[in-house]
């Protein structure tokens, strides 16, 4: 094997590459494309196509391919191959600048939300130079944005690239007002920790509603779960490490800073977390870590579950989203550097960010909202629905201090005393982490931790992108024609902490205590994805994305029929699945042990005076849980005839959350009820103990 340095980014035609690869002349005007936001010269891209194929070929590829990412919540490819033939019944190797830049997909069939009709099929992918190209299966991969015959985002790249250009703009006006006249970039940077399960892949394939749903629609609790947090940071299985390693060293080949990898709480479930960088980049790496971690899970025989809830009862898997901002300098806008209190600057884009979460509590739930998180959030491993803020002692208390205009006692740094003389002293953190808030400062940036783990961090990044813009947007224009600067920011500053401190908690999101808190401050409590929903079309948000180029008023309609709609098929899938597999599998089990029973109770009989009360006592009770069951699944089965009705999508929405959901977990909690008491040997699923402890 290569060594690590030598195998990062060996699949990436990366800056390194571009200088080996292309005359100097074309890699300095590809620089200005990427770094100043320029138009790419089709002589420029002529010659970069040239040498990306001519690299790629060398590293075994023959096809590429336009790698975008489509309201579908996964990636998509459609792949040619570079030869063409040259008359004479042969063929050559040839990639056209025309062919780099645009692409020309069907756009019919993929999630429009009403922006194109099925008969309107043109679409267009269009090369994004700030991602760059990679090799994937043998495929040269380009990033993509995608977009409609007449220029409408079908992407979830195209509007965080627009989020990113409007946030720049107005940070870079703020940074001007303090004298800052270097930084010509300014970027938001992420990183997506991404938690996950793996199961052994011939358990999965014998769960009908893993394959479908990607979640388990019936399952008792088991015996043991995750009561004793053993495995948490425990030892990694050999097959788990193995899977691990093997991962690991796709993603570095692909340049993805893979960094931590450990066992998470629930039983089978992982987590790994990348080192953050800019948020167009991390997206893509993400993707891509998704795609790859299933790939290389099929290699070793086991199934990876990106769902947020597979099994009821255990903890979910969600995906943290670390963001910060930064210059092109080297500059985090966030770090409050040894003495907060008197970093002005920072404490300016803190408030920012604190107004901003405030101001759009709602949009930013909404961009965590889908039917799986759904399950999740509000649990003990997820934050609830409610919107807050983590600041930690020391930021709150320069805050208060702020607002109330008393000087600021800075905070001593200890050194921990363990008590064990042979152990060296370590610097004691001022604060804190606080891991039940939704949204938590964590020393130079700030963890949204309501994500699910099947999201693109695109959604929720430009939201927030786009939130914090238009503060800082609200910011540069007071303060840009101020007299004097110190005292309007100082006032300003302390206007904004007094208007918005309702949205910072400290305390645990989890009591009961905080729920009539939060609403006697003021802050929303949407609970579904149904109730969010409506917030991305509201007029408030209209307002946003349309002042900041980031979406029109139709593609924001378009993105909220998808997201409806998309949440209305998933319960819809789930309960045809729950259908077949009580028809199929689990009425013939218990018709199976009943008869079983039976047989047994007259064999007694027959013999006289034998106790048969065992028997008939199982009998009896599964008997009557059968009917119980006939009974719900007849139900159900009438509410999906009721859910094929005409209706728009959020009245479909609101029938499938109220009426479909609450049938399907009528059946659920039957079914769940025969599961202990049909004997194993008839029971057609894998329980979950069987499935959490199948990799060993």
């Amino acid at each position: 094997m290569k060594q690590i340095p030598e195998l990062f980014g060996s699949m990436v035609f990366n800056d390194e590459a571009m200088r080996e690869h292309l005359p100097k002349d074309t890699y300095k005007a590809l620089r200005r494309t990427i770094s100043g936001g320029t138009h790419l010269d089709r002589e420029v891209a002529n010659v970069v196509a040239s040498a990306m194929k001519d690299w790629a070929v060398a590293r075994g590829a023959s096809h590429f391919t336009h790698w975008f990412q489509p309201m579908t919540g996964t990636t998509a490819e459609k792949h040619d191959s570079f030869i063409s033939p040259n008359g004479d019944g042969k063929i050559i190797m040839e990639f056209s600048g025309k062919a780099l830049v645009c692409g020309e997909p069907d756009a019919s069939s993929f999630p429009s939300g009403g922006l194109r009709c099925t008969f309107e099929a043109r679409g267009y992918t269009v090369w994004d130079t700030t991602s760059y190209a990679f090799i994937k299966d043998g495929t040269l991969c380009i990033p993509t944005a995608f977009c409609g015959y007449n220029g409408e985002a079908l992407d979830k790249k195209t509007p965080l690239l627009r989020s990113m250009q409007a946030l720049e703009t107005q940070a870079l006006r703020v940074l001007r007002l303090f004298g800052n006249t270097t930084a010509t970039r300014v970027v938001s940077e992420v990183g997506p920790e991404q938690e996950y399960f793996l199961i052994d892949k011939e358990t999965f394939l014998k769960r009908p509603d893993l394959i479908n749903t990607g979640r388990t629609l019936f399952g008792a609790r088991p015996p043991k779960g995750q009561d004793l947090d053993d495995h948490y940071f425990g030892t990694l299985k050999p097959r788990v490490s193995a899977f691990m390693k093997d991962l690991d060293e796709e993603l570095w080949k692909l340049g993805v800073c893979a960094k931590t990898k450990h066992n998470e709480v629930a039983p089978a479930q992982h987590e790994l977390a990348p080192i953050y960088t800019t948020t167009s980049i991390a997206t893509d790496h993400n993707q891509l870590t998704m795609e790859l971690m299933k790939v290389v899970a099929d290699r070793h025989g086991l199934a990876c579950l990106l769902h947020e809830k597979p099994f009821a009862g255990v903890n979910g898997s969600g995906k943290h989203n670390n963001w910060s901002v930064s210059t092109d300098t080297g500059i985090n806008l966030l770090n409050p550097g040894k003495t907060p209190h008197e970093n002005a600057q920072f404490l300016l884009f803190l408030v920012a960010v604190i107004k901003a979460v405030d101001d759009y509590q709602d949009l930013l739930r909404v961009s965590a909202a889908s039917a799986g998180n759904d399950h999740r959030l509000g649990a003990n491993e997820a934050p609830p629905a409610i919107i807050s803020m983590f600041l930690g002692d020391e930021l709150t208390a320069i805050l208060d201090a702020l607002e109330s205009g008393k000087a600021y006692c800075p905070q001593q740094q200890q050194s921990m005393e363990i008590g064990v003389t042979v152990l060296p002293h370590f610097p004691q953190d001022t604060t804190d982490r606080n891991r039940t808030s939704p949204f938590a400062f964590t020393g130079n940036k700030f963890e949204f931790r309501m994500l699910g783990s099947t999201f693109s961090v695109a959604g929720p990044n430009f939201v927030l992108n786009t939130m914090v813009a238009e503060v800082l947007r609200q910011f540069a224009d007071s303060l840009e024609g101020s007299e004097d600067f110190t005292k309007a920011l100082a006032k300003l500053v302390k206007k904004t902490i007094k208007a918005h401190k309702r949205i910072i908690f400290n305390g645990n999101n989890y009591a009961d205590e905080w729920v009539t808190e939060a609403h006697a401050r003021g802050l929303s409590n949407l609970r579904t994805t149904v109730e969010a929903l409506p917030t991305l079309v509201s007029p408030a948000s209209v307002e946003l994305f349309t002042k900041h180029h980031v979406l029109t008023e139709s593609e924001l309609h378009a993105r909220y029929e998808i997201l409806l709609e998309n949440y209305a098929k998933t319960l819809h899938i789930e309960a045809l699945t729950m259908v077949d597999m009580v028809k199929g599998e689990i009425v013939p089990a218990c018709i199976s042990y009943q008869n079983e029973l039976a047989c047994l109770v007259r064999r007694k009989m027959d013999c006289g005076g034998v106790d048969k009360g065992l028997e008939e006592y199982f009998l009896k009770k599964i008997a009557n849980s059968s009917s119980l069951m006939l009974k719900k699944l007849n139900a159900l089965e009438d509410t999906l005839l009721q859910a094929g009705q005409e209706r728009g999508a959020l009245e479909q929405a609101r029938f499938s959350r109220d009426k479909l959901f609450a049938a399907m977990t009528e059946l659920r909690l039957v079914v769940d009820e025969l599961e202990t008491l049909v004997a194993n040997k008839y029971w057609a699923f894998p329980t979950y103990a069987q499935i959490l402890n199948s990799v060993v």
